[in-house]
């Protein structure tokens, strides 16, 4: 089994959030939606995890809708609120859930500007303050809470004042965020946030859109039409069967990320600061793509330079991480994310991302940098 260092792919299931599943994937197998017994349980178990979903990002149940993943939510928060003819903000260096969802939206009639960003992968607030007063009015901004490639935090908070400034809600895909970094929605200002159980330690194929309730006075609320419609599940936002069973992970896992934030990102990004000494003390020229402190406290993004990432990955199976470009077999292309960065293609088709997690040790970190060291040296020699 290789060392896994790809969480922000996927995170492992936490044991605690799949015994919080069991008995709704074995006994307790009611529809939520039911009038009997059966579905009286299930709907209660979903109840307790919109409430620990609410509380786990400073919101409020109702502002809870158990969607599919962020990509889901994602797609809710910009299609059930932008109209045609009204214009999105977004940025460079978004997830392709938004950057896809902002193009076909653009294709049936709504306006798009996408803000470019620094050195770092950061959107300035002047950068969207510019953007809002110069163009046409805007509906809606869009900008992640953490990079999923490099791990950099965009100031959302201000972002959001200033976007508020001009009556403009603001969405911030934050499936990165929970569990690594504070994630309080008031503090945050936002309008609207997604949320994905995967990336803090839930099942797969469940996920939040949070949606505030009460906006600021003069900033335009925002009632997101659904995608799906059917039985009116989800207060008529997202109909279909609930997956009680991932909700009810989702929730525990939720707690846990909530509860475990502090001290347990404080020892990861000593795992990462470790990894990173290792391999630069090793690799000549090694490059830190991203802000190298405003950043997620486990993702670490390098370019090594003069070998493929592509063929890194190759020559160190012992050690599961991603490249830091999207690469296809015949065709490589550089990450959108690294070049709008600013790196050239050679240095972004150069780069991977290591990412840890909860369950990563010290030993694990020394195992893999040497891992990734050899193979470095050894695609170089070839």
């Amino acid at each position: 089994m290789p060392i896994y260092l790809d969480n922000n792919a996927t995170t492992p299931l936490d044991g605690r959030a799949l015994e919080r599943m069991m008995p709704y994937l074995t006994t307790e197998y009611g529809n939520a939606s039911s009038a009997h017994s059966p579905g009286g349980a299930a709907g209660a178990a979903v109840s307790v995890a919109r409430e620990e979903v609410a509380v786990a990002i400073g919101a409020s149940p109702e502002e809870i809708t158990f969607v599919s993943g962020a990509t889901e939510a994602d797609n809710m928060a910009l299609l059930g609120c932008l109209r045609p003819g009204e214009r999105l903000i977004t940025a460079a260096t978004e997830h392709e859930a938004i950057l896809e969802t902002a193009r076909y939206a653009e294709s049936a009639g709504a306006g798009l500007t996408v803000l470019p960003v620094d050195g770092h992968g950061v959107v300035s607030p002047e950068t969207l303050r510019r953007a809002l007063s110069e163009g046409p009015p805007a509906a809606l901004v869009s900008i992640m809470l953490a990079n999923n490639e490099t791990g950099a935090v965009n100031p959302v908070a201000e972002l959001a004042g200033v976007a508020h400034e001009h009556g403009v809600p603001l969405h911030t895909d934050a499936a990165q965020a929970l569990g690594k970094i504070p994630v309080d929605v008031e503090y945050l200002g936002v309008d609207l946030l997604s949320l994905s159980a995967h990336k803090f330690y839930g099942p797969k194929g469940i996920g939040a859109l949070y949606v505030r309730r009460h906006p600021e006075a003069g900033v335009r609320r925002v009632r997101p039409e659904p995608l799906l419609r059917g039985g009116g599940q989800e207060r008529g936002l997202r109909s279909g069967t609930l997956n009680v069973p991932g909700i009810a992970g989702m929730g525990r896992a939720a707690t846990l990320a909530a509860e475990a934030s502090g001290g347990e990102a404080e020892r990861i990004a000593g795992l990462r600061d470790e990894l990173h000494r290792a391999i630069l003390g090793e690799v000549s020229g090694l490059r830190l793509n991203g802000h190298p402190v405003e950043r997620l406290p486990n993702t670490l993004n390098v370019s090594f330079p003069g070998v493929r990432a592509a063929d890194l990955l190759a020559a160190a199976p012992g050690v599961a991480f991603s490249a830091g470009s999207a690469c296809a077999s015949d065709s490589p292309e550089p990450s959108s994310v690294l070049r709008a960065m600013g790196l050239d293609g050679e240095a972004a088709l150069s780069s991977v991302r290591l990412s840890l997690g909860r369950f990563n040790t010290g030993e694990e970190v020394e195992e893999a940098a040497d891992l990734l060291v050899g193979a470095a040296r050894s695609c170089a020699a070839a």
